[in-house]
């Protein structure tokens, strides 16, 4: 990295006013700025102003959703008080200050005399911002290394105040040094020269070296005396200052940074696109205890608990939801909360209320725990402005998180969520109105209500129970420790359905394991179906929250969800007679659209999400919506997916039909044929989140091994169309750090090899 050489001039100007609201927001990682008074007493210089032409065009171009100097700077301001950041540019461009606005102090020098010299322009700026006599710290730091993260800036100003030293400075530990770098050598730990590259030959360098990347803290006087000093002698280097306070016996202590992405300088258009890279991989690095936002993916809000997870987060998140309440006018009409089993769900759920009660919003809130369908319910049978769920769904137990249903019950839509969390995340804890929970319940803000019965009437209302009794049914229910007992087992007790539960007990942990109804989960079910000799018509499974559903046949198999709805949707249309199309997101099976078109009725694909599929329902008029992952819900029930329905539905239809899985899949495959889907997941590491669509762009696929591509869908990743219905499909989760990869082909050879084409690409060149 090489520290500009950056030039500025003329005097400053020292009455900051606030940024504009219409200058682009940056988005750096990292530290969230916070109100340390420690914070108050520092200031910054950033040279900003180029040494020549292009080196100020480089600073201006984007960087991720912002520009390299609005990077940088947002990130010093993460540290310092924005009102206390300095920042030097050049006379002869005024682009820096029209994207850095007005929030912060700008300084000018004409002559591009070193980096010391444009520190020293600042010194009248400094003084001012920090106040008569004050001798707080002072932060230099370069707008051409915007990579820098928050917690360097904060580290080396912390050991600066710990230590007390004279002048701290930032390093790195590198494989290999730059040839502009200036070497850090060490004697018994302290610093002891830095040896410029000039300086450097013959000098031995160990196995991994540490340089000096140029960001320095010092008090006032200290700073702007010694560099005074150097510019009588003619020295205008900032490097110069650490050597003569080495010199000079002083002190000086460093803090280190080990990830070498953070000193990449930006001084060529190729650094400034492998800075991209790094800025992209980012946005994907699980963050920890540093970075608390929170993000809606698309089911809801989730998060790991004690992380981004907090009662603190919940409550944003509340008064947030609570704001667009009153916005709309629908604070008159209240809200319904719930929570599921999990961790701090209860506690959540109460958090919450007391912040919707604090905004004058009356809440009924549902006892013990609930399925997430029933709170989808609850919000258009109460009228309520919206629906609230504490769960994270079938994510692992450490996680646990919200989703938040419309007056309708459907999901809001991602415009919808974005608003939620960018207001959520603007609040701080003192934003929050409350009112303490007795408070509220003694006086009817509060109103604790089961709405069990009402939501198992309206399922019994469209379920046909009567023809269910008789049919002599005997199943094995796996609600996997979540909250599907009370519903599930009143229903199925009113069909006269004789059914045993098992993981029925109240166990945050789920056993171990993250509730998801699938086959690698479902061992304990599958095993007792084969074992039963015979004595069970069906397995049925629900997730941890208790909207997605899995299914075991008569004989043990798993059954996929694909193959579930394809038969729901053959029942509604050949048994209850209903007419209408189908709606799938794009990673569910064609065999859907085969089966449209023999009734003559549309297809439809959507997005991931469920919220696509319920609008795209309501688009079409479609009968059936439903995803691979479990989830489905019909025309006339809720906008969202329903495990407890589909699990009443399925029972319907084997009643109804008299025929058991194994054999109404014979019958709808004479219609369809036969597909054969698989699908896998890898962790997605940042560098792939980078390298993988960067590849499929420049790669324009043709084949998928030897099978020719028909098109390709960027709708949501990347769909492979391949021939007679054949796909593969790349997708990035939006829940979880994962890369999804889903294939259909017309033998289950034929899909093995689609599924070991896409691993393939994958993880060449990551």
């Amino acid at each position: 990295m090489t520290a500009p050489t950056t030039a500025l001039t003329t005097a400053p100007s020292t009455e900051p006013t606030r940024r504009p609201s219409t200058a682009p927001a940056p988005r750096p990682s990292g530290a969230s700025a916070t109100a340390s008074p420690l914070r108050a007493t520092r200031a910054a210089v950033v040279l900003a102003a180029g040494h020549d032409a292009a080196s100020r065009d480089l600073l201006t171009r984007p960087l991720g959703d912002a520009t390299v100097v609005e990077l940088a700077v947002a990130t010093v301001r993460k540290v310092v008080d924005p009102r206390r950041v300095v920042v030097v540019v050049s006379p002869d461009d005024p682009t820096v200050r029209e994207l850095l606005g007005e929030d912060v102090v700008y300084v000018e020098q004409p002559e591009p005399r070193g980096t010391g010299d444009a520190v020293l322009a600042a010194r009248e700026a400094v003084a001012s911002v920090l106040g008569v006599g004050a001798d707080g710290p002072v932060l230099v730091a370069y707008a051409d290394t915007p990579l820098l993260r928050p917690e360097s800036l904060l580290g080396v100003l912390t050991r600066h105040t710990l230590t007390g030293a004279d002048l701290s400075l930032l390093s790195a530990v590198v494989d290999e040094p730059q040839p502009s770098s200036g070497l850090v050598v060490r004697a018994d730990g302290e610093i002891s020269a830095i040896l410029e590259p000039e300086d450097r030959a013959g000098a031995p360098v160990g196995e991994r070296p540490e340089v000096n990347v140029g960001a320095y803290v010092a008090s006032p006087a200290l700073l702007f005396r010694e560099l005074e000093a150097m510019a009588a002698g003619g020295e205008h280097r900032l490097t110069e200052l650490a050597r003569r306070v080495i010199g000079a016996g002083r002190r000086i202590s460093s803090y280190r940074i080990y990830d070498t992405d953070e000193v990449r300088g930006i001084n060529t258009p190729d650094e400034l696109q492998e800075a991209a890279d790094v800025v992209l991989k980012r946005l994907f690095v699980p963050t920890k205890n540093t970075d608390t936002k929170i993000v809606f993916g698309t089911g809801g809000w989730r998060a790991v608990i004690g992380e981004g997870y907090t009662l603190a987060n919940v409550r944003r998140l509340c008064q947030a939801i609570a704001n667009e309440t009153v916005r709309q006018g629908l604070d008159g009409k209240g809200v319904v909360i719930g929570g599921d089993r999990r961790f701090l769900s209860r506690e959540s759920a109460i958090a919450a209320a007391e912040v919707f009660a604090g905004n004058n919003i009356a809440v009924t809130l549902l006892p013990d725990d609930v399925p997430t369908p029933l709170v989808t319910f609850a919000a258009p049978y109460l009228g309520a402005a919206y629906g609230i769920i504490v769960t994270s769904s079938h994510n692992p137990p450490e996680w646990n998180g919200m989703k938040v249903f419309r007056q309708d019950g459907s999901l809001p839509l991602d415009d919808e969520t974005d608003r939620y969390q960018d207001e959520a995340n603007a609040l701080s804890v003192d934003d929050v109105i409350t009112l303490d929970i007795d408070v509220a319940r003694r006086t009817g803000v509060v109103v604790d209500r089961a709405l069990t019965d009402p939501y198992v009437d309206a399922i019994e209302r469209i379920i046909d129970v009567d023809a269910v009794r008789g049919s002599d049914l005997q199943v094995v229910v796996d609600p996997m420790y979540g909250t599907s007992q009370l519903t599930l087992g009143t229903i199925l007790s009113d069909m006269r359905v004789r059914s045993e539960f098992i993981h029925a007990a109240h166990n945050p942990l789920f056993g171990g394991v993250a509730p998801a109804p699938d086959l690698q989960r479902l061992s304990t079910l599958v095993s007792m179906i084969r074992q039963g000799g015979g004595r069970y018509d069906l397995g049925m499974a629900t997730d941890g929250d208790s909207d997605r559903i899995g299914i075991v046949d008569e004989t043990g198999e798993y059954i996929s969800t694909n193959d579930l709805l394809l038969l729901l949707y053959w029942y509604l249309h050949e048994v209850r007679g209903e007419t209408g199309g189908v709606v799938r997101n794009l990673a569910t099976t064609h065999l859907l659209d085969r089966l449209a078109a023999h009734f003559g009725e549309e297809s439809r694909e959507v997005k991931v999400g469920f919220k696509h599929v319920t609008a795209g329902m309501e688009e079409i008029g479609a009968v059936l919506g439903g995803e691979s992952s479990g989830g489905l819900t019909i025309r006339g029930w809720i906008l969202g997916k329903d495990g407890i329905f589909a699990c009443a539905l399925v029972a319907e239809m084997l009643a109804r039909t008299g025929k058991r899985i194994s054999e109404l899949r014979a019958t709808v495959y004479e219609i369809t044929g036969r597909l054969y889907t698989l699908e896998a997941g890898v962790p997605a590491t940042p560098e792939m989140r980078v390298e993988v669509p960067r590849r499929l762009a420049a790669e324009p696929l043709t084949h998928v091994g030897p099978y020719p591509v028909v098109s390709v869908s960027h709708l949501d990743g990347t769909k492979i169309l391949l021939e007679d219905d054949n796909w593969a499909l790349l997708r990035f989760s939006g829940t979880e750090p994962v890369l999804r990869m889903f294939v259909e082909a017309d033998s289950p050879e034929k899909a093995g090899e689609l599924l070991d084409w896409l691993r393939g690409f994958v993880t060449a060149g990551v």
